[in-house]
Order: C-alpha cells, then structure tokens, then sequence
C-alpha cells in the first residue's frame, strides 16, 4: 500500500470487494481500523476468544452438512451472508451453508454474533468422540487462512497424514493459550 517495509511480524487488511488478505505496514493498518467507516479495506484485528460450553452438538453440526469436523465460518459483507469453510488438501474448501441451520445455531449460541464481519472467524472443531463437545473459537480471519495454508502444505494421502494431525492438535493448544475463555451467559 506504501513503500513503507513490512516488518516479520505485521498486521493484515482484507480487501472486502476481492477477499484478499494483505500484508501492511503498521500505518497503513490503523487507516483501516474504524469498523463503521464505508472503505474498500478492513483491518484484521487480533481478538483470539475460546467460546466455553459451546451450544453446539453432533446434529446440530450434521445439519449443517460440513463433511469434515473442523471448519471455519465468517460473514462476508459483499454477500451480506455468512459463509463456511472447511480445510482440506486443496486448501480452503467453501461449503455451501445450510442457513436455516445455521440461524438454529445462531439461535442457541449468541456468541457468534459477536464476530465482527469479514476480518474474524467463528474456528469450530468437532472431536471424533461423541461423547466429548466441541471447541469454538473467534480468531482473526487471517490465523484461519494460515491454518488452512499450512495444512495444504503438509498433507499427504486421503487424511492428511500424521504430520497433519500433529500440526492441528499443536495449533488448537496454542489457541486455548492464547484465548480469553468466554462462557455463555
């Protein structure tokens, strides 16, 4: 955006017309901080929350029609809709969301409307165990991207392999650190 260096360690904006992230200098991020203002760039804030006692069980979620336990949701404004994404070996798939479903979610869990359009993301994880509930998080848009990038890099075979695996119980247990707990009210 300006001929300033972008440090390692950077901020990010969406382009909210092309859905494309970009790196940004720490001026040209607080250009784009007033969530109000009408612009073609938002700035990604870096708001990490865990969502305990998450109202979401294994129906809710097959109602939903995701075919993987792990996907990440967030409402793009161009389409003034939310949308789904799941990761998978091709990167970020987009899922067709069922909306009657997900209002029943939006319903039981107030929380999600707290995401802030197009630059976070409501990051949900379904265990395998029936019997275990699952994680919701709101994370930067940006943190989900990466996510994805990095488990595209490293699958191998039809699950992803081992390294894969690794990778995400790593990721969820850097999350639950850096995370505020949020319970429900």
């Amino acid at each position: 955006m300006c001929a300033e260096a972008i440090a390692d360690e950077h901020q990010h904006v969406v382009n909210l017309e092309g859905r494309q992230l970009m790196c940004v200098c720490r001026g040209c991020y607080l250009l784009f901080t007033d969530v109000d203002a009408d612009l073609r760039y938002r700035a990604v804030p870096d708001r990490y929350l865990a969502f305990g006692d998450f109202a979401l069980d294994r129906r809710a979620w097959e109602a939903l029609q995701i075919p993987v336990g792990l996907a990440f949701f967030f409402h793009n404004s161009s389409i003034a809709r939310t949308v789904a994404f799941y990761p998978g070996p091709a990167g970020a798939t987009e899922s067709e969301l069922d909306l009657a479903a997900w209002n029943d979610i939006r319903a039981a869990e107030p929380r999600v409307d707290t995401i802030a359009a197009d630059t976070e993301a409501l990051l949900v994880r379904v265990p395998d165990d029936e019997t275990a509930s699952c994680r919701a998080y709101l994370v930067p848009i940006d943190a989900c991207y990466e996510f994805v990038g990095r488990l595209r890099m490293m699958w191998r075979g039809f699950d992803g392999g081992q390294d894969v695996r690794t990778y995400i119980e790593g990721f969820f247990e850097t999350l639950d650190r850096r995370s505020k707990l949020v319970e429900r009210a």
